[in-house]
């Protein structure tokens, strides 16, 4: 008994022993400026929110956040550069919808997987796509658009900025849901799919919010729903595709990740500050003036949520047969 005892107790001083550097480490961090790698380059959308969200933090935590913007490989580059960082709280990545369809579309690659390789930390905002169609399209609704894909069965084009962008999966996902045969036409990004569609040379584009925000208020294009779960707060009065089909859900997503080991300290301290950005009205009108809502969630929900989003896509991109370009 006493043994047994003596046993129990040396692991306990052993864990303590253990976790105690860690520790320290996390009650003085930060103290040295942050990089925050961003996977996009620099003026879009997600770099213009990762640097509003980094001047954020740099006031809560008292270090600079220093943005490093690291492109190419659909977002693997980056990815696998933090993953590499040393797990002390000083690379952080902004994730974002990509890591979860990358896992299918590219080949597997033994030096880097993100699930096994970075922690998540916190959400930061979703942005829906939206169907777009020009205002004298005849379906006025998701089940009049279904309707008019069957009755048009090959004939109806949809455009995504891209081969393997979440908007040409979401179209896939659509098809597969509906059971209505469209042909992708893939650009190379917004501006172009949407000036075609405008042209009417195309039906309608699976598009981002953001990039299709003004032409929607001023009437050039009409939205026949957004994709996400919920309503967008910036177009409160279009439905959500799955008002019509239960179950459809799509959103571009981003977050913060770090190296897996990081301490869990470091992760928790830094998804409070995160959350508590979120939280503030300031924050949440700037996202929304740009097309996008707070996501807020804890290291472990975001975990799980991006372990469901990688299963998702995986059969949808398995069903659809996508390759990377």
């Amino acid at each position: 008994m006493h043994r047994n005892r003596s046993i129990v107790q040396s692991l306990v001083i052993a864990a303590a022993m253990t976790a105690a550097p860690s520790l320290a480490r996390a009650q003085t961090w930060p103290d040295r400026p942050v990089r925050l790698v961003v996977t996009f380059p620099p003026g879009g959308a997600n770099d213009i929110i990762a640097r509003l969200m980094g001047d954020e933090l740099s006031k809560r935590l008292g270090q600079q956040i220093i943005v490093d913007n690291r492109v190419g490989g659909g977002g693997n580059i980056g990815a696998e550069a933090v993953a590499r960082a040393a797990p002390d709280g000083y690379t952080l990545l902004q994730a974002s919808v990509s890591n979860a369809t990358n896992a299918s579309l590219y080949p597997p690659n033994p030096a880097y997987n993100f699930e096994r390789d970075l922690t998540p930390v916190a959400g930061v905002y979703k942005v829906p796509l939206v169907l777009d169609v020009l205002p004298s399209f005849p379906a006025k609704t998701v089940p009049e658009f279904i309707a008019y894909a069957k009755a048009n069965p090959g004939k109806v084009s949809f455009a995504s900025g891209g081969v393997g962008t979440l908007a040409h999966i979401a179209g896939e996902l659509m098809k597969q849901m509906s059971g209505v045969d469209m042909v992708h036409v893939p650009y190379r990004g917004s501006p172009a799919e949407l000036a075609d569609l405008m042209a009417g040379r195309i039906e309608i584009a699976f598009d981002p919010l953001p990039t299709s925000l003004d032409f929607i208020k001023d009437g050039r294009l009409r939205g026949l729903a957004v994709t996400t779960q919920s309503r967008s707060s910036s177009l409160p009065d279009i439905p959500t595709v799955g008002e019509f089909l239960p179950g459809y859900d799509t959103s571009v997503w981003v977050g913060i990740a770090a190296p897996k080991a990081t301490p869990p300290a470091i992760v928790q301290k830094l998804s409070g500050e995160i959350n508590a950005i979120l939280a503030t009205d300031a924050f949440k009108a700037r996202l929304q003036g740009l097309g996008a809502d707070t996501f807020v969630i804890s290291p472990e929900a975001f975990g799980a949520f991006i372990a469901a989003d990688t299963k998702k896509w995986t059969e949808v991109v398995k069903a659809a047969g996508i390759k990377a370009e």
